[in-house]
């Protein structure tokens, strides 16, 4: 989640910024959870990235975590490069997923969405493998701190018998999330369509 490089991509941004933040964050969760599925085995994850913003709107990042996707694969590591222009009310951009130790596993995604009254409409579609992603997110404050945020998705797969649907729901305080996710699917055999808590931390520097 690759048209160009990132070295390339935050070097061109860097020449032309005036004004540009870099961070840096760590994170550990009980159950890695992309789009509903669980990547560790349902197991626990720790994760880091860094990301470049400049008042343009240009961003860039990378992002890794431990994987574990069972007996079948020898993936342990995910890195993400990813690189778009983002407002308040829409966001652009392209991805690289990439797993060092098993490279089939590699795929790119071209990414947008649009904000409005609070609701974020998203669509991701990766080109080399026909998968579109869909998806519908919100988030509102609530008293003492605390947050809430939900996403309902679509995953829409070009393998016969793998789409489904999936829903999470986020409660956060400070960098502490608890999340409960579902999926939906007719592909029971493959997907676990239980409710799956787990709980997230994340800090950013």
């Amino acid at each position: 989640m690759k048209k160009t490089t990132l070295a390339l991509a935050m070097g061109l941004m860097i020449s032309g910024a005036v004004n540009a933040a870099l961070e840096a964050n760590i994170g550990a969760t009980s159950n890695y959870m992309w789009r509903g599925v669980t990547q560790t085995e349902d197991g626990a994850a720790v994760s880091g990235g860094i990301d470049y913003s400049n008042d343009s709107g240009a961003y860039a990042g990378v992002w890794a975590s431990s994987v574990d996707f069972g007996v079948a694969s020898t993936a342990t590591a995910e890195m993400d490069l990813y690189a778009g222009y983002s407002t308040d009310s829409y966001d652009l951009g392209v991805i690289k997923y990439l797993y060092p130790s098993e490279r089939s596993l590699d795929f790119t995604e071209v990414y947008g969405s649009v904000t409005m009254s609070g609701i974020t409409a998203g669509v991701a579609y990766d080109p080399d493998n026909k998968n579109k992603y869909f998806s519908l997110s919100t988030e509102v404050e609530l008293t003492e701190g605390f947050g809430l945020a939900a996403t309902a998705g679509m995953y829409d797969m070009d393998a016969a018998d793998s789409d489904y649907n999936h829903i999470t729901l986020d409660i956060s305080k400070s960098d502490f999330t608890f999340s409960l996710s579902k999926v939906f699917s007719d592909d029971s055999d493959s997907l676990n369509d239980d409710v799956i808590p787990y709980v997230s931390y994340s800090k950013t520097f």
